[in-house]
Formats: C-alpha cells, structure tokens, sequence
C-alpha cells in the first residue's frame, strides 16, 4: 500500500489493491487530481471492490493519540450517515485524536443503490466470526470473507489497530450494547443523541464486522444507526462535535 501524506492541497492516489482484489485493479493509476481539504494528513486506498471502484480511508488529527476509525456505507442504501465522516474529513483540522474515516465502504452498493456488494453479498454477514451461510437479503458470501471488501477492511484494521471502531449504519435508531464494554455503548449513544439497544441482527449475529474486530483485537467496535432520514445539518455539525467531545478531541 502507497501512503500519501497531504498538506492544505491534497493529491490523491491511487495505491496497489490488497491481496485477492480485482486483476483489472492493477491497471495504469488513474491520473492525479488536486482537492483542498486542510483537516487530512493521508490517505490510502485499502483495497478496491468488485467492479474495481477504489475503498478510501482518510487519515486525519493527531497521530500517536488515541486511535479511532469510523466507517459508513458498509450497505449501499445506507449513505446518509456518510455526511458524518465527510464532514469531518472536509472540514478544519482535527486535534486530539488519530482518526482514521472511511466514508464508503461498499462503493459497488452504493453505486446501485442497495445493501449488498455487486456479487449480492451482505458485507456485514461475510466476516470469519460466527460466519454462517446465508442467502436472500443477508446473503453471507460463499465462504468467510469470501469478498474483496470484506478482505480490504480486515486488512485495514489489522495494520491500524485502533482502539475505538464506529460502525454508522441506518435505521434502526440506536446504538448497540452487544459489545465488550456496554459502558462506551452508553457513552456513545449519549453523544450522538440516541437510545441503547442490542441488536439482534434478525434472528442472530453471524459475520459481522464488530463480531470480528471484537475477537481478535484489544479495541472495540460497536455499531451506531442512525434514523431512515436523519437531518444532514445535524449529522454535519452537532453530531461531529459531540462525537469528537467524545475522544476528547476538536477542530
């Protein structure tokens, strides 16, 4: 992986896809382009998708503090809360927290407009914890982590190694206590303004991301939902600024 640091300008470029990504990933990079977003320090492209679309984590605040990363558009219907992670990624400078955003993770999804990846695959049934196979709306892959996303993200995570995952998700309305310490769960749901529920991932948990994360790492994830339509001026600003008093960080 290529690691591009940034100062007010920020040329993006396109890295090396992660083992098991697309053939056509490795292809000529795509020309440069330049865009000013003073709060990014770097950016990596950690892996592509099914149809070859780049997955892009931005990295932001200060490095060597508490390490977080948040992460929306796992479901590609799901893209509203994205307005959290791009806020924060456009906006000023971040201090206080090394955090990492990664604003669309089922780039294919969201293209089409719907939950799963352009194989059909729920991304968030398809990891190695619990895996289970399914079919129908929550279709679970082939096999563990049988998709390039899924493989991107485990990759990610495991070179990262944050202490704190949040996973935005819509629309349940709530923030899930299904989690090693319920009591950051509580915290987190008073910041962003929502209830505490445990979810119960329609019959039972297979596969999913904080599953994973959960088992094998000493941070914690916990997923977040938001509302079918949540207001993008709150979730751009009130939101962001609670969530950053949060990890006692600012810009």
């Amino acid at each position: 992986m290529r690691r591009t640091l940034l100062t007010s300008t920020l040329t993006l470029v396109l890295a090396l896809p992660v083992l098991g990504g697309p053939a056509h990933a490795e292809a000529a990079p795509t020309p440069t382009r330049q865009v000013t977003r003073p709060a990014v320090i770097g950016v990596r492209v950690i892996g592509h998708s099914v149809s070859g679309r780049p997955i892009r984590a931005w990295h932001l605040g200060t490095p060597g503090a508490t390490k977080v990363v948040l992460i929306s558009t796992m479901h590609g219907d799901e893209s509203k809360v994205s307005d959290i992670l791009t806020s924060l990624r456009d906006g000023r400078p971040v201090t206080g927290v090394d955090l990492w955003v990664v604003p669309t993770y089922n780039p294919d999804g969201k293209a089409r407009h719907r939950r799963q990846n352009a194989h059909g695959v729920d991304l968030n049934r398809n990891y190695p914890t619990s895996w289970r196979r399914v079919t129908g709306r929550y279709d679970s892959g082939t096999g563990p982590a049988s998709e390039p996303e899924t493989r991107a993200m485990m990759g990610f995570l495991s070179r990262v190694r944050p202490a704190y995952v949040v996973s935005f998700h819509q629309p349940l309305y709530g923030v899930d206590t299904l989690t090693k310490h319920p009591a950051f769960s509580q915290r987190l749901a008073r910041a962003l303004r929502l209830p505490v529920k445990r979810f119960s991932c329609n019959g039972g948990c297979h596969g999913t991301m904080t599953m994973w994360f959960n088992k094998h790492f000493r941070g914690q994830a916990v997923t977040a939902e938001f509302g079918t339509s949540p207001s993008r001026s709150n979730l751009r600003g009130p939101v962001v600024r609670r969530l950053l008093g949060l990890f006692h960080a600012h810009r």
